[in-house]
């Protein structure tokens, strides 16, 4: 399987990278700078800069895009709009590293978990970027995409434990009711996604168990 990972010097991207790799995929990463990751393979360019001819061949595409300050959330749309464009009309699936602000938490699905009275203020402005961007993605028929979105307590030093609960687009707590999940447990699921492809044209959502 021939994939590849864009942003990939981020911790996410990394992680999803190491195991990529450690599962014998053939792992392209797509980065501005220094190869920082565990690929030998790379491509030395900016996200909004990525061709159709850059993306040609590959089974899956892995966008770990991130953007927290102010100027640069707006990029959440203008990355993914490049990407989407690149693999437009193609079987080459493009796979999306979400936030859990958009979820649902109600059954009407007419609420998100950042629309609740609790949620962070400071996180609304990343919120509001990623859910716009993903409202965006929804429209586009012609790309083979999956949007995962991890658990509210999204970990980046939390140990690999090889197990998870996957969900939908609803917010779900675990058995001892915490949503939460680690980088690495979540970089499992985004491979397995990319791997067996069950949900082309869906948001679906990881947490540890």
């Amino acid at each position: 399987m021939k994939l590849a990972v864009v942003c990939a010097n981020g911790k996410a991207g990394r992680l999803i990278t190491d195991e990529a790799v450690k599962r014998g995929l053939d792992v392209t990463v797509i980065i501005r700078g220094e190869n920082k990751t565990a690929a030998n393979k790379v491509i030395t360019k900016d996200i909004l800069d990525i061709k159709p001819e850059d993306l040609k061949g590959f089974d899956a595409v892995i966008d770990t895009f991130g953007a927290w300050t102010p100027d640069t959330l707006p990029m959440h749309s203008t990355s993914l709009k490049a990407l989407c464009d690149a693999v437009s009309g193609t079987n080459t699936r493009l796979l999306v590293v979400g936030g859990a602000g958009s979820l649902y938490v109600n059954p009407e699905h007419t609420m998100t978990l950042s629309q609740t009275p609790d949620f962070p203020e400071s996180w609304q402005p990343l919120a509001n970027a990623m859910a716009k961007a993903l409202a965006e993605l929804r429209e586009r028929k012609d790309v083979k995409w999956t949007y995962i979105s991890p658990a509210a307590d999204f970990q980046a030093d939390g140990a690999k434990t090889g197990k998870y609960i996957l969900a939908g687009e609803d917010f779900t707590l675990n058995a001892n009711k915490q949503s939460y999940i680690s980088y690495a447990d979540y970089a499992a699921a985004m491979i397995d996604e990319a791997v067996n492809g069950n949900h082309v044209n869906q948001r679906i959502s990881v947490l540890a168990e």
